[in-house]
């Protein structure tokens, strides 16, 4: 593994410097808006400063990958309109690790991170790298685990990747990501955003989707 002569460090998180992390961390800047790109580097430092408080022994590179490109599927380069825009940043992170010799479960863990990374609680009781990727989310998004870093932290993280009005744009990233596959958020939690912001949506219901199957009875 060739490092820099100084590596970087935010709130005391090493960022991986591998030749592999930085072809990620390249790869996701020149793709996605500095919205996306600074969200991503903040959930890996958050999902990082988290996996350090609950004692886990996690891969920092397979976490840097999960957490850098979890939101692929929402740039317009690898948003596609057949799938939930998860899988888009799952595939492209396993064919990215496959492309540098990393096969088999670890990429598959790093698949199922991206994967799940907006199912609520299942990804907490599976591997470190795939708990620590929603860890992240979860604290830069919807402030869980807000109380779990320091103020001391959080400052250092907002100083390297500031959130300015991040709620606001994160939603209307979420939104243009969406828009032209609404169906793809059956049973998932963005259901709730199209709901919100996307004029003429109709929720999926599985009510509905039970009683009008083919089954007779």
């Amino acid at each position: 593994m060739t490092s820099r002569s100084v590596s970087e460090q935010i709130a005391g998180v090493r960022i991986p410097d591998s030749a592999l992390a930085r072809e990620a961390t390249e790869l996701v800047r020149e793709s996605a808006p500095p919205l996306l790109f600074d969200h991503s580097r903040r959930v890996f430092v958050w999902g990082a400063l988290r996996g350090r408080e609950e004692g886990l022994d996690f891969d920092p590179e397979l976490l840097y990958v999960g957490a850098l490109f979890h939101d692929l599927g929402l740039t317009e380069h690898y948003r596609r309109t057949d799938q939930r825009f998860e899988l888009d940043g799952a595939d492209e992170a396993r064919r990215f690790l496959r492309a540098h010799g990393i096969t088999g479960e670890p990429a598959d863990r790093v698949w199922t991170a991206i994967a799940l990374h907006t199912t609520p609680e299942i990804p907490l009781h599976m591997a470190p790298e795939i708990a620590l990727v929603t860890r992240g989310v979860e604290l830069d998004v919807l402030g869980i685990g807000y109380h779990a870093v320091t103020e001391g932290q959080r400052a250092a993280v907002l100083a390297a990747h500031p959130r300015p009005d991040f709620k606001n744009r994160i939603l209307a990233a979420f939104t243009e990501g969406l828009r032209d596959r609404p169906a793809t958020t059956f049973g998932n939690v963005k259901a709730d955003v199209l709901a919100h912001f996307l004029p003429g949506f109709v929720r999926g219901d599985f009510v509905e989707v039970v009683k009008g199957s083919d089954w007779p009875e």
